[in-house]
């Protein structure tokens, strides 16, 4: 799974840590899903899409299963 947290946290100006501070997880957990090597829970995902007030939609996108 795609996703453009790096890019939304650089738009806000915040660190991983901030971030992860600001959600309730590790900063390694952001780290692994700015990576994607997580994915995250639905829980999680809105949580993040309310910080950066944008649709989950928006800032996670499914790679295609060619």
């Amino acid at each position: 799974m795609k996703n453009r947290i790096r890019i939304e946290r650089a738009i806000l100006d915040i660190t991983q840590a901030d971030l992860a501070e600001k959600i309730g997880v590790s900063r390694q957990t952001i780290n692994a899903m700015e990576s994607n090597k997580y994915v995250p829970s639905t829980v999680l995902a809105l949580k993040i899409g309310r910080l950066f007030q944008k649709p989950v939609e928006e800032i996670f996108e499914l790679e295609d299963e060619d």
